[in-house]
């Protein structure tokens, strides 16, 4: 008996969930992926019951096609991009090689699935000027701009990602080292620091505090609600993103910051200074060099300053 499609689907879904420790975000993206595949062959190949066999060269093709094709806003035509659609190729790529650990007999080999080539694009960052604009725009008149103060220096001393930094609590940092430890992407576990000024703002923050709540950024506004340990007054990462855009606008600043900006900041500042990259790499969480080597701009400007400097053939 060939399985359903979607039997299989749920039998991969739980192997990364379990197995390969993926992320409920994870997790949930591929589900999304593949289950879009799941839709493509049942509204477009008109398959009632999609079953293994479904999966062909031919019709991994036209998905392709009908990706390229996908419109996330038809107003404005705005279409899936090259990488967008790619992730949804990895997750198909993926579930395939599953399918072929398990001993499943294919009608194609998973690495005939490829990827559309793209451009990689350059990180978006701040200079250190830039920075220390954007430190001082929020109010810290009130608990909450000494909130979004401590937001924005945690996010630039440590390169945190914004799921990370939303995800701290207060009995997190060792407030005496300035340290603490996150579980990254893939459950990976990595050391963070704070500098001494950013440390200092925490202080500030839980000093100014007036609640006993486990997270360590909570929104101060709305109806209080203490159960568990005040774990609904937890900020959102959706809330620290809107508050990195609003302080961006009003430092005047042409970039598009995000969290993520902060945290290329912080990388770019890293090497500027002169870290080697691998460290940064550490500090940074990534399991590859090569998704590191996205800041090679950097260090390729100062590999022509010390050519420039040295070098006897002037």
């Amino acid at each position: 008996m060939i399985r359903d499609l979607d039997y299989w689907i749920e039998q991969y879904v739980l192997y990364l969930q379990i197995e390969r420790n993926y992320s409920p975000l994870t997790v949930r993206n591929y589900r999304a992926y593949l289950g879009e595949f799941y839709d493509f062959l049942v509204g477009k190949k008109k398959i009632n019951s999609p079953t293994l066999s479904s999966v062909s060269l031919e019709n991994v093709d036209a998905y392709r096609l009908f990706l390229s094709r996908k419109m996330l806003d038809k107003r404005r035509k705005i279409f899936l991009t090259a990488k967008t659609q790619n992730y949804y190729l990895i997750a198909l790529r993926g579930f395939l090689r599953f399918l072929a650990k398990k001993g499943v007999k294919l009608k194609l080999v998973p690495d005939q699935i490829t990827l559309a080539k793209t451009k990689p694009a350059l990180p978006s960052f701040l200079t250190v000027e830039e920075i220390e604009k954007l430190l001082g725009m929020p109010k810290i008149k009130k608990v909450s701009g000494i909130r979004d103060r401590v937001i924005l220096e945690v996010l630039f001393s440590s390169g945190l990602r914004v799921s990370e930094l939303v995800g701290l609590n207060r009995d997190s940092i060792d407030l005496k080292k300035g340290e603490f430890s996150v579980v990254g992407k893939g459950r990976k576990v990595r050391m963070v620091f704070l500098s001494p000024r950013a440390l200092e703002w925490v202080k500030k923050y839980l000093l100014a505090r007036d609640d006993d709540f486990k997270p360590l950024f909570i929104r101060h506004k709305g109806r209080v609600c203490s159960e568990n340990f005040g774990e609904k007054m937890r900020l959102s990462a959706r809330s620290v993103q809107r508050l990195v855009k609003r302080y961006a606008l009003q430092a005047g600043l042409a970039k598009k910051i995000t969290p993520h900006g902060l945290r290329h900041s912080f990388a770019t500042d890293l090497l500027s200074q002169g870290a080697d990259i691998r460290s940064v790499q550490e500090l940074l969480g990534h399991k590859n060099l090569a998704t590191t080597q996205i800041y090679t701009h950097v260090t390729n400007k100062r590999l022509k300053q010390v050519y420039e400097k040295y070098h006897s053939l002037k």
